[in-house]
This record gives C-alpha cells, structure tokens and sequence, in this order.
C-alpha cells in the first residue's frame, strides 16, 4: 500500500491526504471534455493510455498549447511505437521511421500489424493526424520538423549499439532532446514564453538528455532481460566483458562502477537544467517541465551506487512523487529539492568509486547554483513534529477510507494521476 511506503516520512503521508482531497487540482486541473471535438477527446484517452508520467502535466498546460502537446505526444509516440516493434523487418521499419512526418499529411492513413502495447495509437492514428491539421500552422511546422528529424536518427540507431559517450548523448538527443527542442519551441510558438526558449536548443536539449539517462539508467534490468542495450560500451567494457554480467552477485562492485560513471553524467545537465528552467514565466509550463525534472533527480539519487538497479525496480514512493510535483511550482523550490538529492547522493560517494573525483566535482558545480537564501525557504511550509503525527494519522485512516469508496466507485476506464 502506498502509505505504508511513507510511514517514515510524515510529509509524504499528509501530502498523499492533501492530494486526495483535491489538491492535485492545483498543478492538474480539471478538463472541460465536453467542450471537445470526439476525436480529440479520443486523444486524451489514448495520452493518458500510453503515458504514465507525462499525461497529467500535458493536460495542465494552459490553452491551446495543451492540444498542440497532446498531440506533439502521440505523434511521437506512434513513431516510438514503430521503434521498438521487432516484429516489423528492417526493410520496412526504415522507410516508416523517416517518412513517418508524411503520414500526418495522409488522412487515412494508419497501422494495423504492430504487436506493440501502445499499437493503438498506430491503428487509430487518423484520429490523431486530424487533430494534429486542425492545430495552427506554427505548431504543425515544430511538429512535422522533429517528427521527421526524430525518424531519420532512430533509423540510424536501428542496426547499430550505442557505442561510445558521444554516441550516446546522440542518440538520447534523437528520442529525447528533440523531444526538449521541440517543446520548447512550441512554448514560444503559444506566446506563452519568450522566443529565447524555443531558440536555444543547447539548454533544451539538456532537458531530454537528463531525463533520458535517469531512464536508462534506471531500466538496466528491463531492459537487459529483454535483449536491449542502451548502456554505452565505452563505459560498461571498463568493468565487464559483457553488460549483462552486472545483473550477477559476483560482478557487484564492477555494476556499482559502472552505474556511478553514468549517474555522474547525466548530472552534468543539471546546471542546463537549472538555467533552462529560470526562464520560463508561464505557471503551466514551468510545472510542466520542472515536475519530471524534480522526479528525475530523485530518482537519479535513489539509483546511485545502489545494488538494486541490477537486481530489481529502483523508483521513487507514491507519496515522494506527490510531494515532489505539490512542491515544484516556482524555481526556489526546485532549486532547494535538487540541492536535498545532490547532497544525498554526496553522502553515498565512496572515496574508492573509480568515478569519485567527477562525481565530487559535478556535484560542487550544482551546489553552487543551487545555493540561495531562498531555495529551501521555498518548499513546502515547514510542519511541527506533533501537527505532523496527528496528520499522520488522520491520513492514514482517511486514505483507506476515501481509497475504498473510489475503488467502489470509480468508472470503467478511469485512470489514475500517473495515466494508469
């Protein structure tokens, strides 16, 4: 139960309470469904189908950007959907990936032998194309460029592993940092944020660079266990004949080196992070980018130098993810919850980690712009130890209650705020 999984942090416990009782409303508030056309209603159904972390912050988005993202997403994810189907042969996959932006031209266009979970993006993807033709023709113009740029750098990748570094932050910019690219010039393209947002793709490139890394990182044993590397050799043969060879008792000590190398680079996009977010004025889209950043952070903390990457599922508490996305909301919060992890992952360096001097050092560079009088100030108001138990309490005993007569109550095809 998600509860008890706080039971030693109080916050967690009155946040979760919090949430419940509506205060997700103040980062995810309600849609107006009924104002939509069908097609775009089954839109939001399919966003929230196939995203799990994505969907409740896109829908939060204030006006017009909020569809042009919705579809932004399921573009992309009918293009990954194609990616990662192993049933569809080379021959056809790399004509499909770089030719895919054409599709949203061909309005009956669509596919139907995928065997993907996700495939119904692709068997209803007329749905999606007509929405995305009645989106104003600056967003189609970002939509259809990254689409098309995204394709062609999945082709590349297709027959070939990630090598070194470089190839690395390559091919986590093709499925990630475009996705950073491109958002960010819808933001400017809404009006909602200056044109330098969307003009400065090094910083938002950042973005999806460190959110991809935390992924991959954190999936190790997925997804070895069904024959993918996204580890790049250049790290994981300095510690093993093979990658795979992590996920053994006796290779632990070389998998913890390994891991760290990693959870050390992708904290070098911290700063960009940082940078990237301090520009944004509009509420929406500065949850919208700072929540999964925060998540990320956290859950690059909780990976490093953990033994149980290659042994299980890292990932953060229900109740660390509520507070985590109720504190998030303005950039002194952000900055003091990146400084709480930094320090935490400074506590578990061990002097003997092949990667301790970088490690050290990246996370002095995040110190430094995360220091201000204000950051912690600026989280969540601070809670005696006495209103924290009492809240504990009557938490605990309202979620059981409130989570029972949901269940009861909730409607076929509901889902919850992670689009489950």
């Amino acid at each position: 139960m998600d509860i008890l999984k706080s039971l030693g942090h109080p916050e967690e416990i009155f946040n979760l309470f919090k949430f419940k009782m509506g205060g997700c409303r103040t980062v995810m508030p309600k849609l107006d469904y009924e104002s939509m056309s069908e097609s775009l209603r089954t839109c939001y159904v399919y966003l929230n189908q196939t995203s799990r972390s994505f969907a409740a912050v896109i829908q939060a988005l204030d006006g017009e950007l909020r569809h042009a993202v919705c579809i932004f997403y399921l573009v992309l994810r009918a293009l990954d959907t194609v990616e990662d189907d192993m049933s569809i042969p080379l021959e056809r996959k790399v004509p499909m990936l770089t030719g895919f932006h054409s599709f949203l031209y061909q309005p009956d266009w669509s596919f139907s032998d995928s065997q993907e979970k996700d495939r119904q993006v692709l068997q209803d993807f007329p749905t999606i194309s007509v929405e995305f033709r009645n989106l104003g023709q600056e967003y189609q113009d970002v939509i259809v460029d990254i689409c098309h740029r995204m394709g062609v750098g999945m082709a590349e990748f297709l027959e070939k592993k990630v090598g070194s570094m470089a190839e690395w932050d390559k091919y986590c910019h093709y499925v990630a940092g475009l996705v950073g690219v491109g958002l960010s010039r819808l933001f400017s393209a809404s009006r909602l944020e200056d044109a330098e947002v969307g003009g400065d793709s090094e910083l938002a490139n950042s973005m999806g660079l460190f959110l991809q890394k935390t992924n991959i990182i954190r999936d190790y044993l997925e997804d070895t266990r069904e024959g993918r590397a996204f580890w790049p050799e250049e790290a994981w043969s300095k510690f093993a004949s093979r990658l795979e060879d992590f996920a053994e008792p006796h290779q632990l000590t070389a998998g913890l080196g390994c891991l760290n190398m990693l959870v050390t680079d992708a904290l070098r996009h911290v700063p960009d992070v940082i940078s990237y977010l301090d520009r944004l004025r509009n509420q929406s889209v500065f949850n919208f980018c700072a929540i999964p950043q925060v998540m990320a952070i956290a859950t690059l903390s909780a990976c490093y130098n953990n033994p149980m990457v290659f042994q299980g599922v890292v990932k953060i508490r229900k109740g660390q993810a509520v507070t985590l996305m109720m504190q998030a909301t303005n950039m002194g919060a952000v900055k003091g919850i990146i400084a709480q992890y930094s320090q935490e992952m400074l506590q578990k360096v061990c002097v003997s980690d092949p990667s301790c001097e970088r490690t050290l050092h990246v996370l002095s560079v995040i110190r430094e712009r995360t220091l201000c009088e204000d950051s912690l100030a600026a989280r969540a108001p601070h809670l005696s130890p006495v209103y924290l138990s009492a809240a504990m309490l009557l938490a605990a005993l309202s979620w059981q209650y409130l989570s029972a007569t949901a269940t009861a109550s909730a409607p076929p095809g509901s889902t919850d705020m992670q689009g489950h």
